[in-house]
Order: C-alpha cells, then structure tokens, then sequence
C-alpha cells in the first residue's frame, strides 16, 4: 500500500534529526512581565507561526517591499533599530529565545514599527522550508554564537552547506552581512564567503573586511568591548 510507512525509515529518519548539531542551546531565560504582556499583546499581529510550507511574504507584511532576513536578533535592541531607521524594508527576525521575541516585540510596540515581523524556530528549518528562492534583498548574522572552544567549533552557523543555502533565498544584487567579535570566526567567516562563487566581497580594505556599514548600531557591549581594546570585524557581500 502507498500508504504503508516502512518502521525501518522511520526511526533512521527520527535519528537523523536527532543527531543533527544545532548552533543554539535553547536557555529558558527570564521572561519579564513586559516582555510576557508584549508576547499577549503583539504576538498575534507580528510572530509568523513556524510552517514548513513556503512563506508569503507579500501577505505577512501586508505589501511589496525589500525583504531582508535576520538571523538571532538577541533582544532586538539593534533589529529595532535598523528597522525604525529603513522604513522602506521589512524585516523578517528569526530567534528560538522567548525573552529575545518579548524584547523585540515591547520595541515593535514602543516605537510603533509596522515593518518587523518574528518566527520563533530555528533558522535553519526556516530557511529550508519557509523562504523562497530569490525572495530576500538581503541578510543580517549579527555575533552568532562563536562556540569558541575548539571542539564546538563544529556548532557554528556559518558553515559552506548553510551559507550555499542562504545565498539561494537572496536576490541577485542584494547583501548578506555578517559581524562578530571573535577573530578566528571572522576569519572563517571570511573564508566561507570567500569560497562561495555566487558572492563577491564589497570590502576596499585588504584584510577582506568591511568598515561598519551605517544602519548597524553599535551594541552596549560592543561599546564596551571596544574602548577595552576588543576587535569586532564586519563582512559585507553582494550576490552576483
């Protein structure tokens, strides 16, 4: 029958999932009751439910704009920002920590932005399932996690299979930018983009690295970790 599920493929498919490495650890954090009232409030109107079918973007956002993909906003202070500073783009956040989503709906409803939207998954599925080929003008990866011991290095999200994947749901002409405060992921970072033939790196500088575009903010802790003398690198590449 066609019907019939074959228990074999199954339990081989089910131990796929489990054994595949996530570049997150899910934390339970602290929702505060600002954050718990911002879920209640906005959380209708502006968290997309996960789906593995394909995204209308059009109709989440409600028109035609530039879309541009961000991958583990934190506590959407920088998300926010960039959002209420281009008007003319929405913005699609993507992060599994409920805090974070809390936090970036309060500033959704704070600062009254209309272009922001939030699924609460992991990236990669939506990416897989939920983003169209050529739908994004763009991408932000700001400081994903760096797994900075050695044998986590195998955990971090940029990797050629993930960013081959990311680069198919951007346009041609648009951007994926990336920014990280640890030298040795800059650097495989820089390497990663570097190899992918659809990209081409906009940096003038010779390190390969990009001055800090304009629309990024300068974290708290960035801030703070500059004036103690820490690098933060940015990369910005264009689709060919």
């Amino acid at each position: 029958m066609e019907n019939e599920q074959n228990p074999a493929v199954d339990s081989e498919d089910n131990a796929h999932k489990q054994r595949r490495i996530r570049s997150f650890v899910l934390r339970q954090g602290h929702l505060s009751s600002g954050q718990a009232r911002a879920l209640e409030e906005f959380g209708p109107q502006f968290c997309i439910d996960y789906s593995p079918n394909a995204l209308d973007l059009e109709q989440a956002f409600g028109r035609n704009a530039p879309r541009v993909l961000e991958i583990g906003f934190g506590m959407g202070t920088a998300t926010a920002e960039i959002a209420a500073q281009r008007p003319e783009t929405d913005f699609l956040g993507v992060e599994v920590h409920t805090p974070g989503v809390g936090s970036l709906l309060k500033l959704i409803g704070e600062q009254s932005l209309s272009n922001l939207r939030i699924v609460q998954h992991d990236a990669v599925e939506v990416l897989e399932n939920m983003l169209p080929v050529d739908s994004l003008a763009g991408a932000h990866i700001f400081f994903p996690d760096p797994w900075h011991k050695s044998r986590h290095n195998k955990r971090r999200l940029i990797k050629p299979e993930f960013v081959a994947q990311l680069v198919s749901r951007i346009q041609s002409g648009g951007y994926l930018h990336l920014a990280t405060d640890w030298e040795d992921y800059a650097m495989q970072m820089l390497a990663v983009l570097s190899a992918e033939p659809t990209l081409e790196n906009t940096a003038t500088s010779p390190t390969g690295f990009a001055e800090r575009p304009e629309y990024r903010p300068l974290t708290k802790f960035e801030n703070r970790g500059i004036k103690l003398g820490h690098g933060v690198w940015d990369l910005v590449f264009k689709k060919k």
